[in-house]
């Protein structure tokens, strides 16, 4: 009954897995196919990478993700790990409630509304439409999912250290980016990159608030496919996965080596 079992869960897991991965798969071999039918295979080519990039509307969208990307991110996790910060350490205030339904609302609003209702505003304001108006939308929806990151961390966080580095002469703010700030990092730097990633691969949001030069990949991909899929949007997505997997093992890395590093802090805290 239990080798059953077992083997019932290892082919749910394959399964699982190649329904999930196995089209990332194609679509990454075909990038290199040699024939424009993305069906056909006929033999291995970069040609379409070269393609690629000698497109310049393609390079221009790219930089325009990149650029976005990199702003809304960094603003977002700020603003992130200071809900984050008010939501754990001051548990009661006036308009908690509000502020934390404020905060988690994107999370659950649907794309569509959240893109219309920023275009609304922008258009009610007097704002013109571009890179800026996308970017502020991206820290809008990305804001809420770094702050749940932090805050996970935050829950679980010592304050007995705060307070000894308190206790000890340092101000709150000597506290917070001597003692805090180390402790959270890697919540805050996965906060980071999942706001990066979701405002990489946003579409529906960009859409609404985007204006006149400020074509995302995404953007530009989606209209292109809508005419027929070419191998060159094959190359240009498996660039954007290569990205993000090279984010994501960074990373990864990033974060065994810090808790190697204490692992070994607390050994050698040990034999002292």
């Amino acid at each position: 009954m239990n080798t059953t079992w077992s083997r019932f869960n290892i082919a749910s897991l394959v399964f699982g897995f190649a329904f999930l991965y196995l089209p990332i798969v194609l679509l990454i071999v075909y990038s290199f196919n040699e024939s424009r039918l993305v069906t056909v295979w006929a033999g291995f080519s970069t040609k379409w990478y070269v393609s690629l990039f000698n497109n310049q509307s393609f390079i221009d969208a790219a930089w325009v993700t990149i650029r976005v990307g990199l702003v809304s991110a960094t603003v977002a996790t700020v603003l992130g790990t200071l809900g984050a910060l008010a939501m754990t350490r001051y548990t009661r205030f006036r308009g908690r409630l509000l502020f934390s339904a404020m905060i988690y609302a994107p999370l659950v609003m649907p794309e569509v509304i959240t893109g219309l209702s920023m275009l609304l505003l922008f258009v009610a304001i007097g704002f013109d439409r571009g890179i800026w108006t996308m970017t502020l939308a991206h820290i809008t929806f990305s804001m809420c999912f770094v702050a749940v990151v932090v805050q996970s961390r935050l829950v679980t966080f010592d304050r007995s250290l705060e307070e000894a580095a308190m206790d000890l002469g340092a101000t709150p703010v000597t506290t917070f980016f001597k003692v805090t700030l180390p402790v959270i990092l890697p919540a805050v730097v996965s906060g980071w990159m999942l706001a990066f990633t979701l405002s990489l691969d946003d579409l529906v949001i960009s859409s609404f608030t985007s204006g006149p030069g400020a074509t995302t990949l995404p953007m530009r991909i989606y209209s292109q496919v809508r005419l027929g899929v070419t191998p060159e949007i094959n190359a240009a997505c498996t660039m954007l996965i290569a990205i993000v997997a090279v984010g994501v093992i960074i990373a990864s890395i990033a974060n065994k080596r810090r808790e190697v590093q204490k692992a070994r802090d607390e050994q050698a805290a040990a034999r002292n």
